[in-house]
């Protein structure tokens, strides 16, 4: 990890390490800034936990960029001088291509830019990040082929992961609940989503999501009030400290709490609404890829793209909360969050190459309007919170600023046209101005 890096110009981001002694008490626990608007303090956000690090600059931390390097032209020479070449093309032609992915890997391990995670250690994000470029590349040959049987989609991640990665209980519920209607509106393209009410409300969204949903929740309140407080394996003096340094290794440097606040401005209601979106498409994309290329649950490529998205899908979501929240007005997507995306639109093009017909099969009636009634009541909706609301707003504020400056107005013409005040109306002399003037008996 280039630690040094990260502390370099402009100052260290939120949730980076800092230098040896000093702690990164950037402000309260109740979200003031400490002293104000300047200082250190002024730059992190009040959803994001405070952070002690000693600082300590280890092997384990460093790039090794060089080793890695010498390491990989050592197993190139050895391969090309020593070992013979077999005569069998198709074995070649396998292991040419693994070849090209571990270089690659090896590259972006080494290379790539480091994401917004850093435990248990950046390179293992970078290899996850390396691993989404080879698998969009392989989705992208696999569109290209004729039709195939042995593409397998994997199953979905599981809630108690999704509340992990989306860290808002009202989101995930409304995912839960929208692909349970999903389910009920393409029960005529696949088999497998016709199921009876009860396993659809009762199994499904009570029981099986609620319960990840939970369980994921109590997760993030223990990693929101968790101190996270940084120190450097061999400056701790107990083995059993040592034993804990090393099991919260694989818990996260800091935390930030998701405000997503949706109802808050139109670009978050729709980038809210995208990410919903794209949750859902994702989860019909592991049904549909199954079924059209004949792909039996237990391959053991499921298996690998579950652990795939398990470890790319949480750096995305932060990577499109720090995009939505990032104040600059030039700013740019994610990588990791870009290739999530990219990776869930090649696989709906591989369902629809592969089998147009399925996905062309028109919903009944009753559904068709079902989706009709709620797509407009969603956009009305959205015209009504983001434009006529404001509007209505500002109409009835333009209309109490001028009543008062009529009435401001009226007082003021009061007292320029009325007559002059009398004499007995003008103040007399107080007591102790009439001093010396008898006092009538």
């Amino acid at each position: 990890m280039r630690r040094g890096e990260r502390r370099g110009a402009g100052g260290p981001r939120p949730g980076s390490p800092v230098p040896a002694g000093k702690a990164a008490l950037e402000e309260p626990p109740d979200g003031a800034a400490a002293g104000g608007a300047s200082g250190r303090g002024a730059g992190r956000r009040s959803t994001e936990s405070e952070v002690y690090d000693d600082g300590t600059n280890t092997f384990f931390w460093r790039a090794h960029t060089l080793s890695v390097l010498f390491i990989l032209t050592c197993a190139l020479g050895y391969v090309t001088l020593l070992e013979e070449t077999p005569q069998d093309t198709a074995y070649n032609t396998k292991r040419g291509i693994v070849a090209s992915i571990l270089v690659f890997l090896c590259f972006g391990v080494t290379q790539a830019k480091d994401g917004p995670f850093s435990r248990p250690h950046p390179a293992y994000w970078r290899f996850w990040l390396c691993v989404s470029v080879v698998y969009e590349l392989f989705l992208i040959f696999i569109l290209f082929q004729d039709k195939l049987d042995g593409f397998v989609p994997a199953h979905f991640l599981g809630w108690y992961l999704k509340t992990l990665m989306i860290r808002d209980w009202w989101m995930c519920t409304i995912v839960s609940v929208m692909f349970e209607f999903l389910e009920y509106s393409l029960e005529h393209q696949l088999p497998n989503f016709s199921e009876c009410w009860w396993d659809h409300w009762i199994m499904d969204v009570l029981v099986c999501n609620g319960l990840g949903i939970y369980c994921g929740m109590k997760t993030l309140e223990w990693l929101s009030l968790k101190t996270y407080k940084w120190q450097g394996l061999w400056n701790i003096p107990t083995y059993k400290g040592k034993m804990k340094r090393i099991a919260f290794q694989f818990t996260p440097y800091s935390w930030v709490r998701f405000e997503w606040k949706p109802a808050s401005s139109l670009r978050r209601w729709l980038a809210v609404c995208g990410i919903i979106l794209v949750f859902l498409l994702a989860e019909l994309n592991t049904f549909y890829l199954k079924f059209v290329l004949w792909l039996p649950p237990e391959h053991s490529l499921v298996l690998l793209r579950l652990v795939f998205f398990v470890n790319v899908g949480g750096v995305a979501m932060r990577e499109i909360y720090d995009f939505m929240d990032d104040p600059k007005p030039h700013k740019k997507l994610g990588q990791q969050a870009w290739l999530v995306a990219a990776i869930t639109a090649t696989e709906l093009l591989i369902v629809i190459k592969y089998d147009p017909h399925t996905l062309t099969l028109s919903l009944p009636f009753y559904i068709s309007q079902c989706w009709t009634l709620g797509s407009v009541l969603v956009l009305t909706w959205t015209v009504w919170r983001f434009f006529l609301r404001d509007i209505t707003l500002r109409y009835k504020e333009t209309r109490r600023q001028q009543q008062q400056s009529r009435g401001d107005q009226s007082t003021a013409m009061s007292h320029v046209d009325g007559h002059l005040p009398e004499p007995e109306d003008l103040p007399g002399p107080t007591e102790p101005e009439s001093e010396g003037v008898p006092a009538p008996n």
